[in-house]
């Protein structure tokens, strides 16, 4: 199948393309041989909290400790 790049560096991908791959709204841009491979990638919003508890160097631990902190019984 026939793609053309705009003069922005856009491409629009051809239907029967996306469908046999599923619809994604992300892909992963690698050149092999003079070739470029589109992956697609499925990003998933637990992903992102992962990343975002790393950063904040929360570990597996921190997040039992603190389940049961709030599970905990008052009196």
């Amino acid at each position: 199948m026939l793609a053309k790049l705009t003069s922005k560096n856009q491409l629009t991908l051809p239907k029967a393309v996306v469908m046999s791959v599923g619809n994604s709204e992300y892909y992963n841009v690698d050149v092999d041989a003079g070739r470029i491979i589109l992956t697609p990638v499925r990003i998933q919003k637990a992903d992102a909290v992962r990343e975002k508890l790393e950063a904040l160097g929360i570990n597996e631990q921190d997040v039992n400790d603190a389940i049961s902190w709030a599970r905990q019984e008052t009196v």
